[in-house]
């Protein structure tokens, strides 16, 4: 081999060195670059997700317009447990903004109307306390004080339960006890020497009488008093089966609402009991994949399918109910199931990092118009949203009790 031929060789593998070199860099670059850190923690992975998506809090669940509204509550509540978790400012800035877009000077909320009688516009309220507490801005106390007026005047049944809209009458579903009785109950201790828990027991008294199923402990979505609604049963009053985000909102208000239960109340205990009841009923219908089925207790009818936001928000009451010592250890496994089948079954990574979180119900009710009859067709054929704030938030919420 003469020596330019050497020479030429030298060049030639110099240069593949360096582009090898330079792909490895870029490599690198974009390992480092995601938009979303796949090491960090589930939690901060997805509250990280949403903000890269929406800029603004209230643009959560696609909306270009501000909006006073439950989803953005969940959400926002997900963001402050994060807050408190990491003391990472943005997650704070990004409430008060939400808040603050909304609230005006007065401390009147855009887009809510108190005549509605919606228990739902209650939960977004309950970011207010601890804004209240760093800020000491009295909008934020007129907010709250309106919130707690609607449900002085909120339409009842006989009975005494809150009906769950003014349109809705003499009707509770599970998702207005979350909607309401936690904000309910931190107003009342906070401002009012707790005067109102009997009646905030009462609700949960209520709604275990009424919409409990014997048989199975499960409780259906919704009882109409009057049993006047097509949906209703002519004898209990409740809807025909059992959905698996009203279970999840309902479980989720039976761990939050104890948070400010002294011990020496004796609703504490009857709830503490109610939530046990629970956990053990929904673990019996717990799948394989430690997930929760659309209808709770079909898994294996055609066209049910593995559901997100229900499936969030059980692990997040699960966890959270033996962190606190209201359920035995052993439901910890099944909280722990069910996030590992919330990651390997319903969520993706794009090649930013960025998460999302698949089969969520966009919504689901009862009566209304187009008419919705609460049949098992009816919850099956519901659309699907990917990243519905009703999963969002308590999969954040899921995370930090499980510090996945």
């Amino acid at each position: 081999m003469n020596v330019i031929t050497t020479a030429f060789m030298v060049m030639i593998l110099l240069s593949s060195c360096k582009e090898i070199k330079t792909k490895s860099n870029e490599t690198e670059t974009t390992a480092t670059n995601t938009l979303v850190d796949s090491t960090d923690k589930w939690s901060v992975r997805m509250a990280n997700s949403i903000m890269h998506r929406n800029e603004h809090a209230y643009e959560i669940d696609h909306r270009t317009v501000p909006k006073w509204d439950y989803v953005h509550g969940v959400v926002m509540l997900g963001f402050e447990k994060l807050y408190e978790k990491t003391n990472d400012q943005k997650y704070y800035d990004y409430i008060k903004d939400y808040a603050d877009t909304l609230i005006n000077e007065e401390g009147a909320i855009a887009t809510y109307k108190i005549e509605d009688y919606n228990i739902d516009m209650i939960n977004a309220g309950k970011i207010l306390f601890k804004l209240y507490d760093h800020t000491n801005d009295s909008r934020y106390r007129n907010a709250m004080d309106t919130l707690r007026l609607q449900l002085t005047d909120q339409p009842r049944t006989k009975s005494g339960g809150f009906w769950h809209k003014k349109r809705y009458p003499n009707q509770m579903w599970l998702d207005g006890l979350y909607m309401g009785a936690p904000f309910y109950a931190q107003y009342t201790v906070n401002f009012e020497q707790g005067k109102a828990l009997d009646d905030i027991a009462h609700q949960f008294e209520l709604i275990e009488k009424h919409a409990k199923d014997e048989k199975t402990g499960l409780l259906f979505h919704g009882w109409d008093e009057s049993k006047a609604m097509d949906w209703a049963d002519d004898k209990t009053g409740t809807s025909p089966n059992f959905w698996s985000r009203s279970l999840g909102w309902y479980a989720m208000a039976l761990v939050d609402v104890l948070d400010y239960f002294p011990q020496d109340h004796p609703g504490r205990a009857q709830i503490i009991g109610y939530l046990k009841e629970l956990a053990t009923a929904v673990v019996k219908v717990q799948d394989e994949t430690g997930l929760w089925y659309q209808v709770t207790d079909m898994g294996d009818r055609e066209g049910n399918f593995l559901e997100a936001s229900g499936s969030t928000m059980l692990v997040y009451a699960l966890a959270k109910g033996v962190n606190k010592g209201y359920l035995p250890e052993h439901f910890m496994k099944n909280a722990e199931l069910g996030f590992k089948g919330l990651t390997e079954e319903l969520i993706k990574v794009d090649k930013d990092g960025l998460i999302t979180i698949t089969q969520v119900c966009a919504v689901a009710g009862l009566g209304g118009n187009p008419y919705r009859d609460g049949s098992y067709e009816y919850y099956i054929n519901e659309r699907k949203k990917d990243n519905d704030p009703k999963a969002t938030g308590p999969f954040i919420m899921a995370a930090l009790e499980l510090d996945k």
